[in-house]
């Protein structure tokens, strides 16, 4: 009976699923004060949504470029939205980025311009956009 314990226990750790690391590298920040805001999405029909996102983050800006290390994303389909919020009422005035750098040229992007597959550990590197 161990041994068959001992067996069930091994596979269940080998194959768990753990959240894999997602860890965003922001460049091109102009300004350093602030915080950048982090909206992730995963779903189309909610994207750019204020009340859409399925979690938020923020970065206090030190310098020219931030890294965050997230571990609390299941694996999955995302897309990432990110503003560097200057301005003490919340309201973004300045840059912003997107996942896959995406660069909007007549509009918003759509979710499938931004969005990735978060199956194992994962690096971005967005550049914020003026």
């Amino acid at each position: 009976m161990n041994s068959l314990f001992l067996f069930i226990s091994l596979f269940t750790s080998i194959f768990s699923a753990e959240n894999p690391e997602l860890t965003i590298k922001i460049s091109n920040i102009e300004k350093i004060r602030g915080e950048i805001k982090i909206g992730v999405f995963n779903k189309d029909k909610d994207f750019l949504k204020e009340s859409g996102s399925i979690k938020n983050y923020s970065i206090k800006v030190d310098k020219n470029t931030a890294v965050i290390t997230i571990t609390d994303l299941p694996k999955g389909e995302y897309a990432i939205t990110m503003y560097h919020d200057r301005n003490f009422m919340g309201i973004p005035k300045e840059a912003y980025g997107f996942s896959n750098n995406f660069k909007p040229k007549f509009g918003p992007p759509k979710y499938n311009d931004c969005k990735f597959i978060l199956a194992d550990d994962k690096t971005l590197n967005i550049k914020m956009i003026k």
